[in-house]
């Protein structure tokens, strides 16, 4: 993770920054899968879990042929008078590390129903008793609303954890929305 660059959100009285997040990391996720990309990364320098919001600002991080390459594409088409895009620069000397990774809440109560239905041939009324609504888990931390086109889910919130800070940094690969179990992005 040599290099750096910043996308940041400009206000809108018309859209909220959420909003103009939404699809900002849309295009990105497209993006990412159109170039194949498994070396860049992403964080959000702004976040806040206690509120929880990622911010306004936007980070890809990775080799700075990689981020050059990215910029060339069009990604950003629509979106450039609502964003400001910094320049790529080198990552500064001495920075902390830290995963930023994705987070999914355990099945709905429904999801675990149907599922117990099929795999132990529960009647509907039964799967109920044991698996009430109260099962469900509700996570509190930033997200992004995406939809999917390679599922066809229509919707879904993202959920995004800003790992502890960390000494050293990790290797790995990030997937198409820039985030990565195992892989570290500098934290600065």
């Amino acid at each position: 993770m040599s290099h750096y660059l910043d996308i940041d959100i400009r206000p809108d009285p018309e859209l909220t920054s959420q909003h103009l997040l939404n699809g900002l990391y849309a295009r990105l996720h497209r993006a990412l899968v159109q170039l194949g990309s498994q070396d860049i990364g992403v964080s959000f320098p702004e976040h806040d879990d206690a509120r929880p919001t990622l911010g306004n600002k936007l980070r890809l991080h990775g080799p700075e042929t990689s981020l050059q390459a990215l910029v060339a594409t069009s990604w950003l088409k629509g979106m450039l008078d609502h964003v400001k895009v910094l320049a790529i620069k080198p990552v500064p000397a001495g920075t902390s590390h830290r995963h930023v990774s994705r987070v999914q809440a355990k099945s709905s109560p429904s999801r675990l129903r149907r599922r117990a239905m099929r795999r132990h041939g529960l009647d509907a009324e039964t799967a109920m008793k044991r698996i009430p609504d109260s099962v469900a888990e509700h996570l509190r931390l930033p997200f992004v609303v995406l939809g999917s086109r390679s599922t066809g889910q229509a919707s879904f919130p993202l959920f995004i954890r800003h790992g502890p800070l960390l000494a050293e940094p990790m290797s790995g690969t990030f997937n198409s929305y820039g985030l990565g179990q195992g892989a570290t992005i500098p934290w600065f």
